[in-house]
């Protein structure tokens, strides 16, 4: 699990970077991915929102965690074990994704616009068959219900005791799901523009951010499992989790902004 800063002001920063870039995992732009195409044929009105509603859901129940853990936090620490189990589950996740989106990309025929993978979109496929707002957002809640989200929720409840009590709790799990809001809000909106389109561009849209989910990945995998073996690697990167957030959700931003942008482009030509 990360290793949160003392200073609130870099403490809030890090944790909305931090549901950012959580908004980015490959689980989530699968399932919205899901949600907007499905909806576009059943209810349009619906599908530029999927992604926003399937973040609230997802906040609530992060919300819920910190609020839980902050006031256990006097009587209760997080087992010194999680610290272990909690980082191989996520190394372990995260190249795995990073290995099925690889592979969707490079497997993809010609023609064909790449729809990114995730693998608990794959056990709860039919739930993505929803045209209902508060359905939607129910599958962000389910979502939620995972080591990777409980315990990173938990761990900044625990880390905000030293500033106060149970608000804190909730100002830092605001902070995540407004970070999340914005990632899978943009992602839903993007999907559902994708969608109008199915000619050369949207198919290489598609790629670039199939690309750089698989790249992303496979990094954060490498460097955590980096850092669990090599105490070097893992005292250089101690203080610098803000800026490793940073840089991994301007990457992406980056990836997303060129693949809206080529988009665009033929439209603006016409």
């Amino acid at each position: 699990m990360e290793t949160l800063p003392t200073d609130w002001f870099a403490l809030a920063s890090l944790v909305f970077v931090l549901g950012m870039k959580h908004g980015f995992d490959a689980d989530h732009l699968a399932t919205i991915d899901g949600l907007t195409r499905y909806n576009a044929r059943q209810n349009p009105a619906l599908a530029r929102y999927c992604g926003a509603l399937f973040s609230l859901g997802h906040g609530v129940v992060v919300l819920a965690i910190a609020l839980a853990v902050s006031t256990l936090a006097q009587s209760w620490q997080v087992p010194e074990w999680m610290d272990v189990l909690g980082a191989w589950i996520s190394i372990a996740f995260l190249a795995a994704l990073g290995l099925i989106n690889l592979h969707a990309v490079l497997s993809a025929a010609p023609g064909e616009v790449v729809q990114p993978l995730g693998l608990k979109g794959r056990l709860f496929s039919r739930l993505q068959h929803t045209t209902k707002p508060l359905l939607v957002a129910a599958v962000g809640a389910l979502f939620a219900f995972s080591f990777d989200t409980m315990s990173q929720a938990a761990l900044f409840a625990l880390t905000s005791q030293q500033f106060g009590g149970w608000e804190h709790a909730l100002t830092l799990a605001l902070l995540f799901m407004l970070g999340m809001l914005v990632s899978d809000g943009l992602n839903g909106l993007w999907i559902s523009r994708l969608i109008r389109r199915a000619d050369e561009v949207a198919q290489i849209a598609s790629r670039v951010m199939g690309l750089v989910v698989a790249g992303v990945s496979l990094l954060v995998a490498t460097f955590g499992a980096a850092k669990f073996f090599s105490p070097a690697v893992d005292a250089w990167s101690d203080g610098k989790e803000l800026a490793f957030g940073l840089i991994l959700v301007a990457i992406i931003a980056a990836s997303y902004l060129f693949a809206v942008r080529s988009v665009r482009r033929p439209q603006l030509a016409t």
